[in-house]
């Protein structure tokens, strides 16, 4: 029987403590709060500005380190590094910003960048990697909860930023060097690997949830409204501080979930007794294949032997383990990369130019704007999980076919950014938000599904890639560039108006007219995958040979 090395006791403490440190990995998404303040107390043109973007995005998604150490050390040691990598990269900006140190250079302030959002892959994978392997049979839905989460930290830090730090950018960045290592060091211990969870065990898994969905919904809606009420009334700061103290109720409704199981263990504990009378095995048994190694006895080995099971080594089929070198050499592994690529690439580069997208369009608070957009982009990645999940068992629809979907229709998104028809900036945030955070919450699974979770934290760093490489090339080179031309024909330093982006736009939407034509390929290409993972509605983990 497979030995697991993971505590005994259930997995929805790591996921309660996992919301949280998405939270703090979503630091990223507070470029646009400061990068104004770098610009004017620094003295950056916008392609300098967005060259940095570029570096927020590379330290955000540069994640092969901890992919590699998330199989080599324990979850806290994981989350330890992102601590001191935002305590030390933070550090640095706010002393620029703040001028307690001035004149640091320009490359100083790009790697302090880089550290600073490192933290975010170092956090993530931690708890990513971890929960999913707790939560293996519910993959989608797991990986939709918690890339949701992230996607909402910009809602979170935005609350802050405008209740509590008065809109200092300065501050923000003191609370970024401070707060994340708060958390990450408060988190430490729950974030652990855990018994897997399973379905079969566990009646009330789908009832779990659906609580913890329907309360990431309730923050995203709650965030949204108070950041609203905040531009429209003039809140005091009593009211604002609980305003805020809601938010931290709200961020705590996971943890809800360990605790009613704590307190109603004995009825769980009768249940699971009489469940393991009627069923000859639990499936937990199953997934040892997940963690390090197996206890194979010598009878076993001979009978193996003797059956003809011990074989050659061989290649892993689709669905099965992969190692980081026999993924990367197939075609699937870069059909997937590229469509992650093209789809995340041409989103975030209105993200890292949100602020100047808005003054062009004329918007007068970008605060508002990058509110709704980590509102949509959190609907996006929580609607990933929940929509590919459902068609994924009810019909055997590989995943990969909505971000042929949601790709699509961001091509109509950019060119409502190109007509810049008055009014439509913030339809247009939405839909861009919604389809740029379904990318995310397809990916995940999606890398899971056909390449197995033993090696996945390496794999799906790697697919994050693609995020700093669209960064680089569409934001930091285009559409740098073309602000830039168009600020010099208006003789000044800014750019008013639609020609601001108006090709970076049209390129951005034949960019995504590409993704969506490689999402139905790799779509077809994998459909036989998910036949074989989902037939009959369930999902059946492959028993692959070692190799």
């Amino acid at each position: 029987m497979p030995v697991l090395k993971a505590g005994s006791r259930p997995p929805w403490v790591g996921l309660g403590a996992a919301v949280w440190v998405q939270i703090a990995a979503g630091n990223a998404y507070t470029f646009p709060l400061y990068s104004p303040s770098l610009k004017s107390v620094l003295g950056f043109n916008q392609q300098q500005l967005t060259i940095l973007g570029v570096a927020n995005d590379i330290g955000e998604n540069v994640g092969i380190l901890p992919g590699i150490a998330c199989n080599k050390f324990p979850p806290w040691a994981v989350l330890l590094v992102g601590v001191c990598l935002s305590f030390l990269g933070y550090g640095v900006l706010w002393l620029a910003v703040s001028q307690t140190v001035q004149s640091l250079p320009y490359w100083v302030l790009w790697f302090a960048l880089c550290i600073a959002t490192n933290s975010n892959a170092w956090l993530g994978t931690a708890v990513l990697v971890t929960n999913m392997r707790n939560f293996p049979l519910s993959r989608g839905t797991v990986a939709g909860i918690l890339k949701g989460y992230v996607g909402l930290s910009a809602a979170v830090f935005t609350e802050v930023y405008t209740m509590v730090l008065n809109g200092s950018p300065s501050n923000l960045l003191l609370f970024l060097a401070l707060g994340i290592p708060t958390i990450g060091l408060l988190m430490m211990y729950f974030v652990r690997p855990c018994t897997p969870a399973s379905g079969e065990e566990d009646s009330s898994e789908h009832g779990h949830f659906l609580f913890t969905q329907s309360a990431s919904l309730t923050l995203a809606i709650y965030l949204l409204t108070t950041t609203i009420l905040k531009d429209l009334l003039s809140l005091g700061n009593t009211v604002s501080y609980i305003l805020i103290a809601i938010m931290v109720i709200l961020l705590m409704a996971p943890l809800a979930i360990p605790v009613k199981m704590t307190f109603f263990r004995k009825n769980r504990e009768d249940s699971n007794q009489r469940d393991s009378l009627l069923t000859p095995s639990s499936s937990a048994t199953n997934l040892g294949s997940f963690y390090e190694s197996e206890d194979i006895s010598e009878v076993d080995l001979l009978l193996a032997v003797g059956e003809g099971a011990v074989k050659k080594k061989r290649k892993p089929r689709r669905g099965e383990d992969f190692t980081f070198r026999e993924a990367v050499v197939k075609a699937d592994f870069w059909l997937l990369w590229i469509v992650y690529f093209l789809g995340v690439g041409s989103g975030i580069t209105v993200l890292n130019n949100l602020a100047q997208v808005g003054v062009s369009f004329g918007a007068s608070n970008t605060t508002i704007l990058l509110s709704l957009f980590s509102f949509c982009n959190f609907l996006g990645r929580l609607g990933a999980g929940a929509v590919s999940e459902h068609f994924v068992r009810s019909r055997t629809i590989p995943r990969t076919f909505w971000m042929a979907v949601t790709q699509a229709i961001m091509i109509l998104t950019f060119l409502l950014f190109a007509s810049s028809i008055t009014g439509t900036i913030y339809a247009a945030i939405a839909l861009l938000g919604i389809c740029f955070g379904f990318q995310f919450g397809i990916m995940i699974p999606t890398a899971s599904e056909v390449f197995g979770l033993k090696h996945f934290g390496i794999i799906f760093n790697f697919m994050q890639l693609g995020n700093p490489a669209g960064a680089l090339l569409f934001s930091g080179w285009l559409a740098g560039q073309v602000y830039d031309s168009e600020a010099a024909k208006q003789m000044g330093s800014s750019c008013m108006g639609p020609n601001c982006f108006r090709l970076t736009f049209l390129v951005l939407a034949g960019v995504c007219g590409l993704g969506t034509f490689l999402s139905i390929v790799l779509t077809v290409r994998i459909r036989p995958v998910y036949q074989m993972l989902y037939a009959g509605g369930s999902f059946r983990i492959p028993q692959s040979s070692d190799h």
